[in-house]
């Protein structure tokens, strides 16, 4: 391992850890979302660069609510319509974060773009298709597949079938086609995956958005 390498590691277990220790669920969730995206990308032969650079990027999609007061973050109803634009604030946070650190140049942009939408109605610029870049829109299809799988106190936890089913129903809208075709060849191992990072029932409604998929259009 490079020292460059070793100071990226060491900045993101930093980041887990402050994560963790405003909301212990967003350090769950971005672990689980970092391991689906790299399974993804192994399904679609990315190069191990690309790879490394989306898991990394994957574990850090979520730092912008560090910048998210607690009553919006931790709220246990649902989200007037300004405490969703203030939640749908927290890419660009993440992103004027992440690009003041030379080593994570690159991977800033990747979480800025993490909930646009393949037909151009996400946040916050609106970019659609293959102008989104294709780490973020294989961390978009993770990080919904997890929020849909994860109980909820006012939801069921969706099984796995239904889950898929519910992506594969807004391919094309919010989701990029060629990313869900290599998530369903996958969708056996991407079980045992989540079964194995299991999350309890979460308690609050702010924190991922996705009790409705269509939560992902542009409010700001």
């Amino acid at each position: 391992m490079t020292r460059q390498n070793a100071n990226i590691h060491e900045v993101i277990d930093i980041v887990v850890n402050i994560l963790n220790a405003r909301d212990p669920y967003t350090s769950i969730h971005s672990w689980r979302v970092a391991e689906l995206s790299v399974m993804i990308a192994n399904a679609m032969a990315l190069p191990e660069k690309e790879k490394e650079i989306i898991h990394i990027a994957a574990h850090l999609h979520d730092i912008g609510k560090i910048g998210i007061c607690d009553k919006v973050l931790n709220k246990p109803g649902k989200l007037a319509i300004e405490e969703k634009e203030e939640i749908q604030a927290h890419p660009r946070i993440g992103c004027n974060i992440l690009k003041r650190l030379p080593l994570f140049e690159d991977i800033s942009w990747i979480v800025l773009y993490h909930h646009e939408r393949f037909d151009g109605l996400g946040y916050p610029e609106g970019i659609k298709g293959g102008g989104i870049p294709l780490a973020s829109r294989i961390i978009s299809v993770a990080d919904a597949a997890d929020a849909i799988i994860a109980g909820r106190s006012y939801r069921r936890a969706k099984n796995i079938e239904e889950c898929f089913g519910e992506i594969e129903l807004h391919a094309g809208s919010q989701f990029c086609p060629t990313v869900i075709s290599h998530m369903m060849k996958i969708q056996n191992e991407i079980e045992v995956v989540l079964n194995k990072l299991k999350i309890e029932e979460i308690k609050h409604y702010a924190f991922v958005g996705h009790e409705e998929l269509m939560h992902s259009r542009r409010l700001i």
